[in-house]
C-alpha cells in the first residue's frame, strides 16, 4: 500500500489526468452516440487517444521494481488478487443495472450466459483492472530474462493491429509495451522527470513542439499507422510526464492530484454517475451545445465517486472501494481493509 508520506506527486498528477481523460472519453463517445451528433469535445478526445491509455499503463509499471522479487504469495495478493476483488464486485454492480435488457432481450440463459463470459472477456468499462494483473504476472514471472527482447516483442505486437473480438488480447498486444517500458525504464523516467523540474522552459517547449505534432497526426489521419501510433504513444506519454512534473511545483491543480490518488476509486464508479447525467441532460434538452454536455457528464463521472467513497468509507458499506480481510491471501498482521488505489 502507498503511503501519503511516500508519494510522488507528478505521479498522482499523472494518474489524475489520466483518469480524467478516460472518464471524459467515454462520456464524450456516450454523448455523441445517443445524441446521433458530435461536438467540440469530440476533437479533444480525438487529441489525447494516442497517449491515453499508453501512459495509464507506462505509470502503472513505474513502482514495479520495488515489489517484483517479493515472494509469489504476497506478490499475488497485492498485484492479482486485489484487482480480481474489485472486478469481481464491480462487475456484479455494472452488471445488476444493464441486466433488465439483457434478460429482455435474450432471457434469463443470456443473462446467466453474459455474466459468466464477463469472466473470461472483460465487461463494460473495466477492463483495465482485469489487464493489469497479467501484466504483473508476466512481468515478475520474465523479470530475470534481457528486458530487450521483450520490450521489442511488445512494440511488434503494438504494431500488429491484433484484432480478434475478444477484449483482452487485443488491449494486450496494444497496451503492453508501454506498461513493460515504465517498469524497465523507471530509473530514467524519475530522473527525466527531475530534469523537467530544473529546466522549465525545455520543458514548456517540449510540450508545445508536441501538441503541435501530436495533433497534426491525429488529424491528418496518421496517427494509428503501425509506429506512428507506438511513437505517439510514447511522446504523449512523456508530455503527461512533462506536464504533471511541472504542476507538481505548486498546488495550484491539486484536485488533479487528488483524483490521480484516488484513480481507481473514480474508475471503478463512475459508469453510473456518467450514464444518469448523460441520459438526464439530453432529456431535458436545456443545454444544446453537447460539448458543454459531454464536459458536465465528466465531471458528474469523476466527482460522484469521490462523493461516495467520501461517503461511505466509514461505514460496512466501505467493502465498495476497501478490499476486507476475506478477500486477501493468507492472514494479515493487522486487521484492516485494503484502500483501492
Amino acid at each position: 500500500m502507498t503511503t501519503e508520506a511516500n508519494r510522488v506527486a507528478w505521479v498522482d498528477y499523472a494518474k489524475g489526468f489520466c483518469i480524467i481523460m478516460v472518464v471524459m472519453m467515454h462520456s464524450t463517445l456516450g454523448v455523441e452516440k445517443a445524441a446521433d451528433a458530435s461536438g467540440w469535445m469530440g476533437t479533444v478526445v480525438a487529441f489525447a487517444k494516442p497517449f491515453r491509455m499508453p501512459d495509464f499503463f507506462m505509470i502503472s509499471g513505474l513502482f514495479l521494481s520495488r515489489v517484483i522479487d517479493r515472494d509469489w504469495r504476497t506478490y499475488l495478493d497485492k498485484k492479482v488478487v486485489h484487482f480480481a476483488y474489485f472486478y469481481a464486485l464491480w462487475l456484479t454492480i455494472q452488471f445488476a443495472f444493464k441486466a433488465p435488457q439483457i434478460a429482455g432481450d435474450g432471457g434469463p440463459v443470456e443473462l446467466v450466459r453474459a455474466y459468466a463470459l464477463a469472466f473470461i472477456d472483460p465487461f463494460g468499462t473495466i477492463w483495465f483492472i482485469y489487464l493489469l494483473p497479467i501484466f504483473f504476472v508476466l512481468t515478475k514471472a520474465t523479470r530475470n530474462l534481457p528486458w530487450q527482447p521483450i520490450l521489442v516483442a511488445g512494440a511488434v505486437l503494438q504494431m500488429a493491429n491484433v484484432h480478434t473480438g475478444w477484449v483482452i488480447p487485443d488491449e494486450f498486444a496494444l497496451r503492453f509495451v508501454y506498461f513493460y517500458a515504465g517498469y524497465a525504464f523507471a530509473p530514467h523516467i524519475f530522473r527525466y522527470a527531475a530534469l523537467v523540474l530544473k529546466h522549465t522552459w525545455l520543458a514548456v517547449t517540449y510540450l508545445a513542439v508536441w501538441s503541435l505534432v501530436e495533433g497534426y497526426a491525429v488529424f491528418a489521419g496518421y496517427s494509428e499507422m503501425p509506429g506512428i501510433g507506438l511513437a505517439l504513444g510514447f511522446i504523449g506519454a512523456i508530455a503527461v510526464v512533462t506536464l504533471s512534473t511541472l504542476l507538481s511545483k505548486s498546488d495550484l491543480m491539486a484536485p488533479v492530484r487528488y483524483c490521480g490518488k484516488h484513480s481507481l476509486v473514480i474508475y471503478l464508479a463512475f459508469f453510473l454517475p456518467m450514464a444518469t447525467s448523460r441520459s438526464l441532460l439530453l432529456k431535458v434538452g436545456i443545454i444544446h451545445d453537447l460539448g458543454w454536455v459531454s464536459v458536465i457528464v465528466t465531471a458528474a463521472g469523476v466527482i460522484f465517486p469521490l462523493v461516495l467513497y467520501w461517503a461511505v468509507r466509514n461505514t460496512p458499506a466501505r467493502f465498495l472501494f476497501e478490499r476486507p480481510l476475506w478477500a486477501r491471501l493468507g492472514v494479515p498482521r493487522a486487521a484492516r481493509l485494503v484502500p483501492a488505489e
